[in-house]
């Protein structure tokens, strides 16, 4: 009976399991290093995924989830950059082999947005240059995704995590 009888207090258990900070910590790791914020998302994704207590596709599903939220701000980012600066206004050198890129070689060059140095600025870049928001979602969660894929077949090849 899911209704409670009159004098009976109906309580909530909020409490969250050591899975589940896990699994949350690998979120918000995975989100801040896919921001122009340093992080070390696959740290904590090779040392859940070699402890064995979650399920690997859990990780994966997370990991991707996270890191692509965060490639998704630094594109909201950029898109709010190109409000106040047009794109006659580019300054930096990298500001403009970022631009150049995703020009030349498309909505596919984010695929590239998980590599450090030159994914946060790609992703910016597509917000800059009106790229829409889904195609950019679609290239960049492929990209990241990818990423820990290889990371969770690297642990199996060498016979940790499995």
């Amino acid at each position: 009976n899911f209704i409670p009888s009159a004098g009976q207090r109906m309580t909530c258990d909020l409490s969250m399991t050591g899975d589940a900070y896990s699994l949350l910590g690998l979120f918000f790791s995975a989100f801040l290093s896919s921001t122009i914020l340093p992080g070390t998302s696959e740290v904590v994704f090779i040392v859940l995924a070699t402890q064995g207590n979650l399920p690997h596709l859990s990780l994966l599903a997370i990991a991707t989830a996270g890191n692509t939220l965060g490639g998704m701000s630094s594109w909201a980012l950029g898109w709010l950059i190109g409000r106040w600066y047009p794109l006659t206004e580019l300054s930096k050198p990298a500001q403009r082999v970022a631009v150049d890129r995703v020009r030349r070689w498309g909505r596919p060059v984010l695929l590239l947005s998980w590599v450090p140095f030159i994914g946060d600025p790609l992703c910016i870049a597509a917000g800059w240059l009106r790229m829409t928001w889904m195609r950019a979602l679609v290239f960049i969660g492929i990209g990241k995704g990818c990423r820990y894929a290889v990371l969770l077949a690297f642990l199996h090849a060498n016979g940790d995590g499995w």
